[in-house]
């Protein structure tokens, strides 16, 4: 409770207490309720005591009784309230000036008020506080501990924190890298601008700084003496076992994963589901999304963006930083660069195998052209060799950035032909029609052929478990020889020509006819861009 909330209960409003220092000093917390009119109470005094009192004992002398308010700040008191009528008829100016000049809520009453029944109510209703307070902490030490038994993920634990505290969370690496953040979409543009900048300037405000109108509040992540970074939590409600608190619980639980975890878990997850939220759209605007890349320390302005898909082969996050930061290192002139910077994702839907997709970006001097882009497979796919590599256009901006991601993707999801030694590169710009496809995507007409086209077969499939679309897939990816299509498809000669006459007899066309190769073909490529 605060001072201004014990001026509020009945047994001191029916009164009409005269407040004659107040505004800020009233939000004192009140840790206990303390009745004394000696004039040594100062000594007895451990901090946060709101002092009742008629000030019967206090010393007439003005420079003493100055020393004597004094000595009250000094010991921390909450506030002092002066019952009139038995000792002073009104407040001593001395002791207004001085509690005015130090901040100390001063009160007074001119009606007397038993101050047994007073301290009763505020003891009662603190210690009921204190008690919801425990409980409160532990159902959120429980929760968090459980939390980080289960081995959650950093990201989970920071989406936890952020519906505890009914507030937006931030999990950010000792270099100020936002590995994890629950924020609502229309705060990114505004809190993700500057974010290194802005953190520093926080951290050295000594852990409290300002954002907008409220303050951030900031727990070091740490244990066993080592320090991986800090969780931020910006303004929000009160909660019952204390705002600090419940962050300390998530800190600790985050220690704790951090503590088992391999030694760049932080960055995978965290970079792993910015990827994987730019691809499946969940960012309220470019420019939110843009600042948002760069918090996680992937710079978009003045650099060029792209979209690959990596697969057949596993990607290696830390090695995969390590390599884009040798791309555009240096300039054709010797310069020294910056360097590239990739944030690796999950697999796309719709692509077999080990596979992931990454967002590289590259000063703008920088070309990605075949040669770089072999050496940056090799460096982080295993086993290199047999790697297929779906590159995406060059992009000058998140909404160009977005396109290429979604170009490299629907690429991957394409059959890939000879590709036993490698790596294999594959780009958009050799692949007109998935370049169309990608670009039109959304586009209800497209939609509504592939599914005209494709409905016979997609219904068989789903109802018999049948392979049809497979099949059509493999001829369409060899229409000049079907015996490397039936080899792509996994099956006999005689069995991949039956399917082929059970599909010309569902779809009553001719595969051989060009033209209807082409409509089927587009056909597909609009179902695999659906990620289907």
């Amino acid at each position: 409770m605060t001072v201004g909330d014990i001026l509020r209960l009945p047994e001191l409003a029916r009164v009409h207490p005269d407040v004659l220092v107040g505004d800020a000093a009233l939000d004192a917390p009140v840790r206990w309720v303390h009745v004394s009119d000696s004039a040594g109470v100062a000594r007895l005094l451990t901090g946060g005591e709101l002092l009742l009192t008629t000030g019967s004992g206090w010393p007439g002398d003005p420079d003493l009784l100055r020393e004597f308010i004094v000595g009250l700040v000094d010991a921390g008191v909450a506030g002092l309230i002066l019952e009139l009528g038995t000792h002073y008829r009104w407040a001593p100016r001395v002791v207004v000036d001085t509690a005015a000049e130090h901040g100390l809520a001063l009160v007074t009453l001119s009606r007397e008020v038993k101050f047994v029944e007073l301290t009763e109510v505020v003891h009662r209703q603190i210690i009921a506080q204190q008690t919801a307070a425990l409980r409160a902490r532990d159902e959120v030490r429980e929760r968090f501990t459980g939390l980080a038994l289960r081995g959650s993920p950093a990201d989970y634990i920071v989406r936890q924190l952020a519906q505890t505290l009914g507030a937006p969370v931030v999990l950010e690496s000792l270099a100020h890298e936002v590995v994890a953040a629950e924020v609502p979409p229309a705060m990114e543009v505004e809190l993700f601008t500057d974010w290194e900048l802005r953190s520093r300037s926080a951290h050295r405000r000594g852990g409290e700084g300002r954002a907008g109108d409220g303050d951030w509040l900031i727990v070091p992540v740490e244990a066993r003496g080592i320090r991986w970074g800090s969780v931020i939590a910006l303004p929000g409600p009160e909660h019952p076992a204390g705002r600090l608190a419940v962050l300390e619980q998530g800190a600790i639980a985050l220690a704790f994963g951090r503590l088992s975890a391999p030694v760049d878990e932080w960055a995978r997850i965290g970079r792993r589901r910015l990827v994987d939220s730019l691809l499946a759209g969940r960012f309220s605007t470019p420019s939110g999304a843009a600042a948002r890349l760069a918090a996680a320390g992937l710079p978009v302005e003045g650099r060029q963006l792209y979209g690959l898909v990596i697969s057949r082969a596993q990607v290696v996050p830390e090695q995969a930083v390590a390599a884009a930061k040798e791309i555009g290192r240096r300039d054709a002139a010797g310069r020294d660069h910056a360097g590239g910077r990739v944030l690796v994702g999950s697999a796309p839907a719709g692509v077999p195998g080990p596979a992931a997709t990454l967002l590289l970006s590259v000063p703008s001097h920088a070309v990605l052209d075949d040669e770089t882009a072999l050496a940056f497979v090799r460096a982080v796919a295993s086993p290199a060799e047999r790697a297929v590599a779906s590159i995406g256009s060059a992009a000058s901006g998140i909404d160009e950035a977005l396109a290429s991601l979604q170009e490299a993707t629907d690429l991957a999801r394409g059959r890939v032909g000879g590709a036993d030694r490698g790596p294999v590169l594959r780009r958009v710009e050799d692949r007109p029609l998935i370049r169309l496809v990608t670009t039109m995507r959304d586009d209800h007409r497209l939609l509504d052929h592939g599914e005209r086209m494709l409905a016979p077969l997609i219904e068989h499939d789903l109802s018999r478990s049948g392979d049809l679309l497979d099949v059509l897939g493999a001829m369409l990816a060899h229409p000049a020889n079907r015996t490397a299509a039936a080899s792509a498809s996994h099956l006999s000669r005689s069995v991949f020509y039956q399917r082929i006459a059970l599909i010309e007899d569902l779809l009553d066309v001719d595969l051989d006819d060009g033209e209807t190769q082409t409509a089927l073909h587009l056909a597909l490529l609009v179902r695999r861009s659906a990620g289907r």
